[in-house]
């Protein structure tokens, strides 16, 4: 085994937990969380996931660069669309700063005032970050037949 494959096995394993984590919010929690009116189901589901998913996160962030590097895709190349891999790796930056965008709007304007009124700003932002999570995960399976 190589070091890129070791990398990519702990990339595989970060992402089915981030991926997983906001599939289970969105399909489980969710769905019962807007059909209670009941904030507090999604609140218990962050608390609990949020140091595995943010670990998670940033695992993926590091070793989504390694491999980057590996694969000649240098920061000096980021966003220049020149290239299959340039363009994947791109596209995935892009969604991971929507991500962050989502989590701060999350973070500083939903979750300190989450109730029963608001609870659907919440929803739309939980499935935002589930899709861009699937999108990057799809985008990220393109690289084994060459990119995008």
């Amino acid at each position: 085994m190589t070091l890129h494959h070791f990398i990519l096995i702990i990339h595989l394993l970060a992402a089915t937990i981030w991926v997983g984590g906001h599939l289970t919010l969105s399909i489980v929690f969710l769905p019962s969380a807007l059909r209670k009116k009941d904030p507090n189901i999604i609140l218990n589901f962050e608390r609990k996931f949020e140091t595995l998913g943010m670990s998670s996160l940033i695992t993926l962030v590091i070793t989504g660069i390694w491999m980057a590097y590996d694969f000649g895709v240098t920061i000096d190349t980021w966003f220049t669309f020149s290239g299959s891999f340039e363009k994947v790796v791109s596209a995935k930056l892009l969604l991971l700063f929507l991500t962050i965008i989502c989590a701060l709007i999350a973070q500083f304007k939903i979750i300190p005032n989450l109730n029963e009124f608001n609870i659907k700003k919440m929803a739309v932002l939980i499935i935002s970050v589930t899709l861009i999570g699937v999108t990057m995960l799809i985008l990220g399976s393109t690289l084994r037949y060459g990119g995008i």
